[in-house]
């Protein structure tokens, strides 16, 4: 989300006004970049989702949102594979299914007052993307969004978001087809507007972010939710945006949130939410990257330039161009923060 700054009082005006700023965040670079969006002077670009080609990885794609117009697929060099006309889809995510297809699925928000989620097939030899289905959620502004697949029960899992602060989940089984019916329920509320989430599924655990509270983590085990990481002005400037994980052995790794605020990325631990610092994707090569929306993470060989992972972060500021996603060697993040 943007923050759009009114005209102040005269009486603010007479004094000083600041924006939180948290902990000087270490500095980290991009090694590449997508083709910008096609929808111009607008924010526009919002989140990504990254398929990783495990008898390639250089041949891998990210799925891209235009909250405008519809999904684009970029190759890791950046270069546009294929774009979709969905209209305003919000964020996005993909799971790779048991039979090697690979599932994408995005918040639908073009009815603003019933959340939808619109599912299709990505070819990841063409990049090329074919829509199977849209099912309504529930009331609300589709916002949010993230999935996962329960192998345990062979159920698709999909988690929607909503502005007014409604978290969804919507399943759909497997066997009955892509196509199937699906059912949502009514999982948790949180306080205020929420967006970013993940699901871990070694401990099936859903992280949401409050844009102006923090980071909840919603237990399916216990059907509880608990703030693990306030906005703190430290670690945190709101808004909240995307999170993603680094999942290492059986239940530790890392939690990395978007700290839209101050332009930076915080880094928890994610056995007891420790916070580990902060990065800032800075200017190089590649443009420096503000504003963040949507980021994703996905560990393992990406290829020489990402050799053990890739972090992908949408660029809110991009002058003069519209805004794109950055890309990120998960390792160039790993030695900045010093991350064992």
């Amino acid at each position: 989300m943007r923050r759009v700054h009114a005209l102040l009082p005269a009486a603010l005006l007479a004094g000083c006004v600041t924006t939180p700023t948290g902990l000087p965040p270490v500095v980290v670079y991009a090694a590449g970049e997508t083709v910008p969006v096609g929808t111009v002077n607008d924010d526009a670009a919002d989140d990504p989702a990254i398929w990783r080609n495990p008898a390639d990885p250089s041949q891998s794609l990210i799925v891209a949102t235009d909250k405008k117009a519809g999904l684009y697929v970029y190759g890791l060099d950046g270069a546009v594979r294929s774009f979709s006309a969905l209209g305003q889809v919000n964020n996005v995510d993909l799971v790779e299914l048991p039979d090697g297809r690979v599932l994408v699925a995005a918040s639908d928000r073009n009815d603003p007052m019933t959340a939808h989620i619109v599912t299709a097939l990505l070819d990841t030899a063409s990049g090329e993307l074919t829509v199977l289905s849209r099912h309504s959620v529930g009331n609300g502004e589709g916002y949010g969004f993230c999935m996962a697949f329960d192998a345990a029960t062979g159920m698709i899992r999909y988690f929607s978001a909503v502005k007014e602060g409604a978290v969804y989940l919507t399943s759909q089984p497997l066997e009955a087809g892509l196509d199937s019916d699906t059912t949502t329920t009514l999982f948790h509320t949180l306080p205020s507007q929420p967006e970013g989430c993940v699901h871990d599924p070694r401990t099936d655990r859903l992280y949401v972010g409050e844009e102006a509270g923090g980071i909840w983590v919603l237990d399916f085990e216990t059907d509880t939710r608990e703030l693990l990481a306030p906005i703190d002005n430290q670690y945190l400037v709101a808004d909240v945006e995307g999170l993603a994980l680094a999942p290492e052995g059986e239940n530790g790794g890392y939690l990395i949130a978007s700290s839209q605020g101050d332009n930076a990325y915080a880094v928890y631990r994610l056995s007891d939410m420790a916070p580990l610092g902060r990065f800032a994707i800075a200017q190089g090569e590649y443009g420096s990257a503000e504003e963040t929306d949507g980021i994703a993470l996905v560990v393992g060989d990406f290829g020489p330039d990402y050799p053990g992972g890739l972090f992908v972060a949408q660029d809110g500021l991009n002058a003069p161009n519209p805004q794109n996603f950055k890309l990120v060697a998960w390792e160039a993040i790993r030695e900045a923060l010093v991350l064992d």
